[in-house]
C-alpha cells in the first residue's frame, strides 16, 4: 500500500489547499456550498467572523439602526474575505475541510 495524501472528491489534496491564499479558499468554499445550497456552511462561518458576537446582540430598535448597519457592514466585509483579523487561521482550516469533505 502506497502513502499518498488525501484528496478531496474533486482530486485536490491537503497540501495543495493548503497552498492557496484564504481568499482562493473562500471562493471555492462558497462556491461548493452556493452549489450544494448549503446554508450550514455559510452559519458556520458567519459564527466565526471577529464582528459576529457584536452583531446578534443589537436589537434593530430605531436608535440602534447605525450601529446595525455598521455591523452588518463588517460582517459583510469579513464574509467577502476583507478583514478576518485573528480569525483567519480558523477560517482557513474550515474552508480546507469542507472543500477537502465535499
Amino acid at each position: 500500500m502506497t502513502d499518498t495524501p488525501a484528496a478531496t472528491p474533486g482530486g485536490t489534496s491537503f497540501e495543495e489547499l493548503d497552498a492557496l491564499p484564504t481568499e482562493e479558499l473562500r471562493e471555492r468554499a462558497f462556491a461548493l456550498a452556493r452549489e450544494r445550497r448549503d446554508v450550514g456552511f455559510y452559519w458556520s462561518v458567519i459564527r466565526h467572523l471577529p464582528n459576529a458576537d457584536e452583531a446578534t446582540v443589537l436589537d434593530g430598535a430605531p436608535n440602534s439602526i447605525g450601529p446595525t448597519i455598521d455591523e452588518a457592514n463588517a460582517l459583510w466585509r469579513e464574509l467577502t474575505g476583507h478583514g478576518y483579523e485573528e480569525s483567519a487561521p480558523l477560517l482557513r482550516a474550515a474552508f480546507i475541510d469542507y472543500l477537502m469533505k465535499h
